[in-house]
């Protein structure tokens, strides 16, 4: 069985239906993928994803390796035994951690020398071992290890980072093909190059030719502007092997991801919905609304009207108010259910309206209530 296959392409625009067949399962594309970087997406248990029509996740290869450690993941008989997942996982190598943690790392040809945030030891991931350590730990899908940049820097400085990155690129397709030989190992190749449009393009044009099973668009939302992020999305696009899954990495406001998937993107993940869950914050239809505000205090309706979650049927906006002014865990359980549903929800809704043949439209009315109305 085909790996990705398109069910249906948008006549106006770039957007397309799909799924996506792992070893684990099946993935209807578009698709968002909660952030569990640990082994555990935060404030939300397996059950109910599953419950929200959860059909992958995402794990963190930095995390995992530094604590609980591959040995300990690879005995208890791979990832999705060891957190009890029983559907899709894709795994990033840590790439952006890495340059997060710029004051604590050393990049160079052969990799990156980082000291671990847990206790200062050093340690070395190179293009070849993280691939090795994702395919022990039994992901379904497999990321590169990239050299992911800020957005301002200058040309010198992001050619070679792009060029690194596409050396990378080409050592982890040699790594998969040497560990996995015709077996079902997939794995994505990222695109780099800041936000130089001719090193975007060469970028783009060098991965989408390389053998890798889905192409990532990395290096967005760093920093910069949404303008930024969105000009930047639709010039690489043009010059991507669009027969691929393409996937942003690290997108998840509501706004961006619809912009994202008129220009063709089919996966996303972001930990944005469950962190602003903890600090009090929701999506809704009508814009993000921010529950510590004082307005809510009298305010006995859900969250969002249009919301047929668990926690909008049974809890009010007062009482979410009250929860989190009284740091109750509760708080940050029932925005992460809410959060989460209303980004499934809304991929689904696209994925409809693809199918369906007005997925333009639909795209016109959920910005014009959801941009003109923000908390």
């Amino acid at each position: 069985m085909a790996f990705f296959k398109i069910l249906k392409k948008d006549t106006k625009s770039s957007a397309r239906a799909g799924v996506i067949t792992t070893k684990s399962g099946i993935v209807k594309t578009p698709v968002f993928m909660p952030v569990g970087t640990k082994a555990t997406v935060k404030a939300i248990t397996n059950e109910q994803l599953y419950e929200e029509g959860c059909e992958i996740i995402l794990g963190n290869l930095y995390h995992l390796y530094l604590q609980p450690g591959i040995d300990v993941i690879e005995k208890a008989g791979g990832l999705h035994k060891f957190m009890n997942w029983k559907r899709s996982i894709l795994t990033d190598s840590g790439g952006f951690q890495v340059f997060s943690l710029s004051r604590i790392r050393k990049i160079t040809d052969s990799g990156v020398e980082f000291k671990s945030i847990i206790d200062g030891s050093s340690h070395f991931f190179s293009p070849g071992n993280v691939i090795k350590m994702q395919y022990r730990i039994g992901s379904d899908i497999i990321m590169v290890l990239d050299e992911c940049i800020p957005f301002n820097e200058d040309y010198n400085y992001t050619l070679d980072a792009a060029k690194r990155t596409m050396e990378w690129a080409e050592i982890s397709i040699k790594t998969k093909n040497k560990i996995n030989p015709g077996g079902d190992l997939k794995v994505f190749g990222i695109v780099q190059g800041g936000f130089i449009k001719s090193l975007r393009k060469f970028c783009a044009q060098s991965v989408s030719q390389m053998d890798f099973d889905g192409v990532a668009i990395g290096g967005l939302s760093v920093g910069e502007k949404k303008e930024q992020t969105i000009e930047i999305l639709n010039y690489t696009a043009g010059f991507l092997d669009n027969k691929k899954p393409l996937y942003f990495m690290g997108l998840g406001d509501p706004a961006g991801v619809i912009e994202a998937i008129e220009n063709g993107v089919d996966m996303f993940d972001c930990a944005m919905p469950t962190r602003i869950s903890r600090n009090g914050s929701a999506f809704t239809a009508e814009g993000r609304v921010n529950i510590k505000n004082k307005k809510y205090t009298y305010d006995y309706t859900p969250l969002d009207e249009t919301c047929n979650c668990y926690t909008c049927k049974n809890y009010s906006r007062s009482y979410l108010r009250h929860l989190f002014k009284s740091n109750e865990i509760l708080s940050s359980i029932l925005l992460t259910i809410h959060n989460l549903h209303f980004i499934f929800n809304l991929i689904n809704q696209s994925r409809d309206s693809i199918l369906s043949g007005n997925f333009i439209d639909f795209k016109t009315k959920f910005l014009k209530n959801y941009i003109k109305n923000e908390d």
